[in-house]
């Protein structure tokens, strides 16, 4: 099978050494040559430090690099089986590209995309074959993280999903089942781990490092909110929330920060330009607040609001509560599943403190899931 990717940016390089590793001849394309010339050099060095760590399942660097072509002409994607798009999240660049690519790949080509929130059925619509086309999410970085949400469009083939889930898990993948919907599983259900925290800081109830302190610390996540807004790049995690707030109708549980937007506006997206919700040129960083009770009230407001979102995710059928708690382990490293996470705190428990919220700011952003209202009539948990 050869596999084109387009975009050579670090998700659509990291596809292409992933579809390299696996046997795969891949062509990477991209219209800027020193973009291009940048993505190459950088998968020899992803390939030779996978070498060094024993990950190449054998294979030397140069077989690997070897099965890898970097290409500006879009017509190399004619002898592809499949093209996987991971291009700007912009619709319009998007289905101009796929339109283009479509008078060039042979009629049995099929076409994924690497988007992380925008409906599959828009994107699909400047196809003239819609039924070759889904969503293929892949995560940062794709070679590492083993989950992949596949979301199919309305007139999306069965077999296509079929022949995709095998493939991805040839890959060693494990793939999820998401509907079409705004954010799909991840990107939709974590958004209270950032828009919460943003709302506790934007009221004064604790700083940054107090509330990265209480995820880390007494909730088991890897990364505190802030710190994984700085990772990702709060152009881009803010961008995802105001497509999520717009797609759903203004959802006001999706409501994006003035906070973050003035970072983004100031250039401050984190890491990568060396300031964000923390300043990197800084040796050492503000100690948190490390009392219990405090890093306990946030702790807790985050991850309810979690679990009401998980709860409504499963409500409106996006995905089953199996893949919904792989796809928050395995995509963004959750300490456990949220299902699970509700049962052992008890789901009244959790309705209870979500209650406490709306009680006290009248907000829509904190009403109860019904799914929640519904088992903890009936005393049921998610899993017997």
């Amino acid at each position: 099978m050869r596999v084109g990717v387009m975009g050579s940016g670090t998700m659509g390089n990291g596809i292409a050494v992933l579809s390299a590793l696996n046997g795969h001849d891949v062509i990477v394309f991209d219209n800027n040559i020193q973009v291009l010339e940048k993505a190459k050099n950088e998968s020899i060095k992803s390939i030779e430090n996978l070498h060094a760590k024993n990950k190449l399942q054998n294979k030397s660097p140069q077989e690997v690099t070897s099965k890898m072509y970097y290409e500006s002409d879009l017509g190399m994607f004619g002898i592809c089986n499949i093209v996987i798009e991971a291009i700007v999240e912009d619709v319009t660049i998007k289905q101009v590209c796929y339109s283009e690519l479509e008078q060039i790949i042979p009629d049995d080509c099929i076409i994924g995309t690497n988007t992380s929130s925008l409906s599959i059925a828009l994107l699909s619509s400047s196809l003239k074959n819609p039924k070759r086309f889904l969503g293929m999410h892949f995560f940062n970085p794709p070679v590492v993280m083993k989950l992949v949400e596949i979301v199919p469009s309305l007139l999306t083939d069965v077999k296509i999903l079929t022949d995709i889930k095998a493939l991805l898990q040839s890959w060693g993948k494990t793939t999820v089942l998401a509907k079409d919907t705004p954010g799909f599983i991840v990107n939709r259900i974590a958004r209270p781990y950032y828009t919460e925290a943003l709302r506790i800081l934007d009221e004064g109830i604790a700083d940054i490092p107090t509330i990265d302190f209480a995820m880390k610390e007494i909730g088991g996540f890897k990364m505190g909110p802030f710190e994984l807004m700085d990772l990702i790049g709060n152009d881009v995690n803010y961008k995802v929330t105001e497509s999520i707030f717009e797609q759903t109708y203004f959802e006001p549980r999706f409501k994006p920060s003035i906070t973050q937007k003035r970072l983004v506006e100031a250039k401050m997206f984190g890491k990568k330009t060396g300031r964000g919700f923390y300043d990197y040129s800084l040796e050492t960083q503000a100690k948190p607040n490390t009392d219990r009770k405090l890093g306990t009230k946030i702790f807790n407001r985050i991850l309810v609001q979690l679990i009401n979102e998980a709860a409504d995710s499963l409500l409106f059928g996006i995905a089953t509560k199996e893949d919904i708690d792989l796809a928050m382990t395995l995509g963004v490293n959750y300490p456990k599943g949220l299902f699970k996470w509700a049962d052992e705190i008890g789901i009244s428990n959790v309705i209870n403190q979500i209650q406490a919220l709306y009680d006290e700011y009248g907000e829509d952003r904190y009403r109860i899931s019904p799914m929640l209202k519904r088992m903890a009539e009936r005393n049921w948990k998610f899993y017997n």
